[in-house]
This record gives structure tokens, C-alpha cells and sequence, in this order.
């Protein structure tokens, strides 16, 4: 791979429910001067395709109690609790805090749940692009998260399509010829993170581009790809 750009795009404003969000960053990535290319991947955050697909449900942010019941019913499982944090796993498999249940960059009263299924909102948003521009791009649903015994958030793909989640790099050799035994690179969490650096948490920036990644890595992908089942994992 050559050099990376990550272009974040502005002007694409309020999303509101059924808004088409491919036609609508389409336009603002072209009317800022970098309209999309095949094997662009694009990331879009969480929040505005939680938006556009009526993903926000009313709720009094002091309700503790009302907030409370909504993560246990986007949960599959509660795992901790500490004083108003929970860790759950939701049901489509993540572990974060509060079933990624969001108060932030929404009105008073109101909170934005998960996608119903991130996959099908990435395809929806790659396949309308395809349409509208007939070319083949990634697209990343991204959202932040927590993780364990670091400090810190970070962005990571809640939903793939037209990318691999995963980078399996096992049977491979390494730089001094050693055999690669274990080693998975989170492709679509790398290219969450990355696009983050642009988009930041208050600058109004919802998407990016993700630019010069190789054309190898335009598959058929899965955020399920990236959820260790739990035979595989020690901590359960």
C-alpha cells in the first residue's frame, strides 16, 4: 500500500428519518471538491444512520430508571454494573457500555439506539452509491467504544460491506521468514479509527473517505467476522 488519505466530509447537516444518506454524502463529498472514487471506503458514524433509520426513541435523560429498562431490552445480556454504567452484549454481539445506547449530538429527551444490523446498513448505503454514481466503494458503519484495561475510546466498525472485517494473515511469513501463526488484522476497525481522527466527536463531521487502501481488501465482508465466539474467548 502507498500513501492513505482520509478526507472527512462537511456540509451534510441534520439527518432526519428516511433521509438517503448515500445521496446526501454524496453530494457534500462533491461539493467540497472530493466526490467519490472506486475503492474509496467510506465510514459513517453511527448516529446519523441510527437517524435516517428512525433509530431514536423519546426518553428524559434523568430518567435513570427509564434508561435503565431501554439497555436491558437492547441487551442479550447484562455482563456488569457499576453505579449508572453497564456492560452488556447486545444483540448483535458487541460488548460496550450501555448497549450503545447515545445521548450525545441529539435533542433533549431523545436517545439514539444501535442499527437494527449494521451489515444491512452499510450494503443499503454502498448499494445506493452504486446506483447513484456506478462505482464500487467499502462502506464502514463506525461507532466509539470503550475497551478493556485501557483508557480511552476509539472507533470501531459496527457494519461492513464491500470490505474484509478481517485480514487473516495466518500461514503467512513475517519480514524475517517466521511462519505467521495467530495473526488477524481488525481491517474494518483500523479504518474506523482512522477515519475518526478526521471526523473527531464535536466538529459536526458525520463521514469520511477512506482513500488508497488495496484493491485486495475489497471483498465481501462482515462485522460478524470480528465477534470472538465465545468458545474462543478466555474472559467469559
Amino acid at each position: 500500500m502507498g500513501n492513505l488519505e482520509i478526507i472527512g466530509i462537511e456540509g451534510i447537516g441534520e439527518i432526519s428519518d428516511g433521509d438517503s444518506l448515500a445521496e446526501i454524502i454524496s453530494a457534500a463529498a462533491a461539493t467540497q471538491g472530493s466526490p467519490l472514487r472506486a475503492d474509496d471506503c467510506l465510514v459513517v458514524t453511527q448516529k446519523v444512520v441510527s437517524k435516517a433509520e428512525g433509530r431514536l426513541v423519546a426518553l428524559d435523560h434523568d430518567d435513570t430508571e427509564g434508561r435503565l429498562a431501554l439497555i436491558e431490552a437492547e441487551s442479550h445480556r447484562i455482563l456488569r454494573r457499576r453505579d449508572d454504567l453497564v456492560i452488556s452484549e447486545t444483540k448483535h454481539g458487541f460488548i460496550c457500555a450501555n448497549a450503545g445506547i447515545d445521548l450525545s449530538n441529539v435533542d433533549d429527551g431523545v436517545v439514539a439506539l444501535l442499527p437494527k444490523d449494521g451489515d444491512t446498513s452499510a450494503h443499503r448505503i454502498r448499494n445506493a452509491i452504486r446506483a447513484l454514481a456506478g462505482i464500487e466503494i467499502g462502506v464502514v458503519i463506525s461507532d466509539t467504544f470503550g475497551r478493556a484495561w485501557r483508557h480511552g475510546l476509539t472507533d470501531v466498525a459496527i457494519g461492513v460491506a464491500g470490505l474484509a472485517a478481517i485480514l487473516d494473515l495466518r500461514g503467512e511469513n513475517d519480514s524475517r521468514g517466521r511462519e505467521l501463526r495467530v495473526t488477524e488484522v481488525a481491517l474494518a476497525d483500523e479504518v474506523a479509527g482512522a477515519a475518526e481522527l478526521v471526523m473527531g466527536k464535536a466538529l459536526g463531521i458525520p463521514a469520511a473517505i477512506v482513500r488508497g487502501l488495496e484493491a485486495a481488501w475489497f471483498v465481501d465482508g462482515s462485522v460478524r467476522d470480528l465477534i470472538r465466539p465465545a468458545h474462543d474467548d478466555l474472559f467469559r
